[in-house]
């Protein structure tokens, strides 16, 4: 496999983390670049190591894998949107809208966008791709496009505040049942 579908692969397993970066930047009322950058090392950080854990799993799991992570991402988005849609329509300050960046948020919400990138380290494993560098390129693709979405979000977020976590938590359902649908073969 050559750079440039490694590159094409990173792009498409960033857009899920290019998404709730951009409802993670909708939430935060001033743009934090530190929270930004948290955001967007968790997000590259798990791109890069799911495909190494799917490589090392190999064929031994492999029709375990592809069968339920569709319904992980599904449930855990799901989950997730509909509590910043429930907090949209809460009455207390947009001061507690869900810019929160602790541990246990942003490891749900990078395992929830890099499930798919165990499936393709799967992939990798049966290809003989070199695991190095391919995670490598996907990892700092995710990185970078989690950045820019933290920022689109802020930009977006600070003229809408509620609407926009409303719009971002209806985002992250529709990419639970985008998921959904396409491995069930409906989509």
């Amino acid at each position: 496999m050559g750079i440039l579908e490694i590159v094409l692969i990173g792009l498409g397993l960033a857009m899920d983390a290019f998404a709730v970066s951009v409802c993670k930047g909708l939430s935060m009322k001033t743009l934090s670049w530190k929270k930004g950058i948290i955001i967007a090392l968790y997000f590259g950080i798990f791109q890069m190591l799911m495909p190494v854990i799917g490589y090392f799993l190999g064929t031994a799991f492999e029709g375990f894998v592809t069968s339920v992570d569709h319904w992980i991402a599904f449930i855990l988005l799901a989950l997730i949107g509909g509590n910043m849609i429930k907090e949209s329509f809460s009455k207390e300050s947009s001061e507690k809208c869900n810019d929160c960046v602790d541990f246990k948020t942003m490891v749900i919400l990078a395992i929830a966008t890099s499930i798919d990138a165990l499936a393709v380290g799967i992939t990798f494993a049966f290809l003989q791709t070199n695991i190095v560098l391919a995670v490598t390129i996907i990892g700092v693709i995710t990185f970078f496009i989690s950045l820019i979405g933290v920022k689109i979000g802020n930009t977006f977020g600070n003229k809408y505040e509620k609407k926009a976590e409303f719009i971002g938590g209806f985002i992250l359902i529709l990419i639970g049942v985008k998921i959904l649908l396409e491995h069930l073969g409906i989509f």
